[in-house]
């Protein structure tokens, strides 16, 4: 994926405002080795390091553009990797965290397995995704790209979220070993200031996918009917958009 830093951070505090809530659940502990997977800019890390007492932490992200704008600090190292790539690698850690950034891997009865494999006993997993497959404007662009003429833009391709559901999750922790168990879904409501409000906050994420698979004007075109069809569901303005995201946290 190609990340615009500048268009994601633009939202940055309503998209920062879940952290405080995952690591209110972690239990600090003397010189953890932590990963941060999909670190972005490395600021929330920073944020993560602060927090703890001693730590080694490494954050790892994909993009080149994300890791560009990171933060120096000296008891974190940062690397261009992706997140599979990271997990095919067998070393474990005290504790892995990733905020809003496991909703881009696929897969995730097996995804999930694989990363609380590379956690130590006594380890800590704290995650935090948004619920794609609830939330309305990820619903709204799922259909859009169904139909004509994206769909043939696309070749019919398109990008379904691998979010599952709480109840899914609390199984594949339990059955991975995870005690004291926190799982749970929170709105995080973001209030339009103005007609495309929503539409910039979803054009720094969930329509990136589709924007490197479009040439300019088919991604303008899908652009403008996106934003028509945003304005038709939330009309007035100021509205709200109720934004879910899961929290979840397990040691083992």
């Amino acid at each position: 994926m190609t990340w615009d830093p500048k268009k994601y951070n633009e939202f940055k505090e309503d998209r920062y405002k879940p952290f405080a809530d995952i690591t209110d659940h972690i239990i600090d502990k003397p010189n953890l080795n932590v990963i941060d997977l999909g670190c972005g800019t490395g600021e929330l890390t920073k944020k993560l390091s602060d927090m703890l007492t001693n730590p080694k932490i490494i954050g790892i992200d994909s993009s080149a553009e994300m890791l560009a704008k990171i933060p120096s600090q000296e008891n974190i190292d940062f690397k261009q990797l992706s997140i599979t790539e990271q997990l095919d690698q067998e070393i474990k850690w005290d504790l892995v965290f990733s905020n809003a950034a496991l909703q881009w891997i696929d897969d995730h009865h097996k995804l999930f397995p694989k990363i609380i494999s590379r956690i130590n006993p006594g380890g800590q997993l704290a995650v935090q995704m948004p619920q794609q497959t609830e939330n309305v404007l990820n619903l709204l662009l799922i259909d859009l790209v169904q139909e004509e003429p994206f769909a043939t833009y696309l070749n019919n391709w398109t990008r379904p979220s691998p979010v599952l559901t709480l109840d899914e999750y609390a199984k594949i922790l339990f059955e991975c070993g995870g005690k004291d168990l926190v799982l749970y879904q929170k709105v995080y409501p973001l209030i339009s200031t103005h007609e495309n409000s929503f539409f910039d906050f979803i054009s720094g994420s969930a329509l990136t996918v589709y924007q490197e698979r479009l040439g300019d004007n088919e991604f303008q075109e899908l652009s403008t009917e996106f934003k028509k069809r945003i304005i038709k569901h939330f009309p007035a303005v100021p509205s709200i958009y109720a934004f879910k995201r899961l929290i979840m946290y397990a040691s083992f």
